[in-house]
């Protein structure tokens, strides 16, 4: 073999030997294949006729739990209060719930934490009257008997409307109802009106024609819709909750631009009523995120049930103690503003 063909297979000999090693070194470095989380069974308890619960049904519907390999189970219960009291009674994982039984919570000194907040709104609460017993106007309130589910917003919201008569609940005649007893109570007439929320307000309306007086908490209450859990799941499930958050981010987005669709879940809304809620959708706010105005809204909360003596405790409680803030820093920190 002459020279320059040496030369060429000792170059090609050569060059193949660079490839190798850096194949090699590619293989040895490049980062091993992470595999996909084990799918994780939850149940939420949650009111499935409120719309708050949209980001949750959403995320079902839609199959976003499913894309974050989580098989997610939603258990109705009829008011915030219920699906949290299932929760602590280790029928649930975690729940859907306002503000204010979470504010009787912590009072108690219960271990839980808010881990998100997915729905806002102030049109949602308010007072539901018949005229033929003498209501006519929110004065007409006064000395009347007022069903409403004691140690929840709609009980938080009835009060503040009574401030705003310069009233008190001593003012009132209080009968306390389970959620879904409210309007069976209003129909007998075992009550003169009825304080709540829809879409329980929304069917007294209906079944009452116009014998329905509506009184409107919009300038008064914003309800705070969020995800709540125990202390110790959050803590042995971080990643779960971050999971759960993301899909959680989807579905509220979905309920967001997906009106007429996503409000399909609300199966007992008759046609006009759901002309009705999809015309006001624009006044709610889906979107997830932790803020500091829940925990003043919290606070002022506790001071109106230490006030009230719906609560053994003296002290407001601390509120960062019940919020868990790794969630919302992995998914959306632009959305969490608690202060700490």
């Amino acid at each position: 073999m002459n020279p320059s063909g040496r030369r060429a297979m000792w170059l090609a000999a050569g060059a193949a030997l660079l490839a190798g090693i850096s194949i090699g070194l590619w293989l040895g470095l490049r980062p091993a294949s992470v595999a996909p989380p084990a799918v994780e069974a939850i149940t939420i308890a949650t009111n499935t006729d409120y719309l708050g619960a949209c980001p949750v049904v959403a995320a079902r519907d839609q199959g976003y739990f499913d894309a974050h390999q989580l098989q997610v189970q939603l258990q109705p219960h009829s008011s915030g209060k219920q699906a949290l009291a299932a929760v602590l009674s280790n029928k649930a994982d975690m729940a859907t719930v306002a503000d204010i039984p979470i504010a009787f919570a912590a009072l108690n000194g219960t271990p839980i934490q808010i881990f998100g907040t997915i729905f806002r709104t102030g049109g949602d609460h308010g007072v539901v009257a018949r005229r033929d017993h003498g209501v006519n106007q929110m004065a007409d309130l006064k000395g009347k008997r007022i069903g409403v589910t004691l140690t929840t917003s709609g009980h938080f919201a009835l009060d503040v409307l009574l401030n705003r008569l310069r009233l008190d609940t001593d003012d009132v005649q209080l009968r306390n109802y389970a959620p879904d007893r409210l309007l069976p109570a209003l129909l007998a007439g075992e009550v003169d009106a009825v304080s709540g929320w829809d879409p329980f307000l929304g069917l007294m309306e209906q079944q009452l024609g116009a014998n329905a007086l509506r009184f409107s908490g919009q300038d008064s209450y914003e309800s705070i819709y969020n995800m709540v859990a125990p202390n110790a799941y959050l803590k042995q499930h971080p990643q779960t909750i971050v999971r759960l958050l993301r899909a959680l981010e989807q579905g509220e987005r979905y309920c967001r631009e997906h009106p007429a669709t996503a409000a399909a879940f609300l199966k007992r809304l008759t046609p006009e009523g759901r002309a009705a809620l999809l015309a006001a959708w624009p006044q709610h706010h889906f979107g997830l995120e932790l803020d500091q105005s829940l925990l003043l809204v919290l606070e002022d909360q506790s001071r109106w049930a230490i006030k009230q003596g719906l609560s053994s405790a003296r002290d407001v409680p601390n509120f960062l103690d019940y919020v868990y803030l790794d969630g919302m820093k992995a998914v959306s920190p632009v959305e969490m503003t608690i202060i700490f």
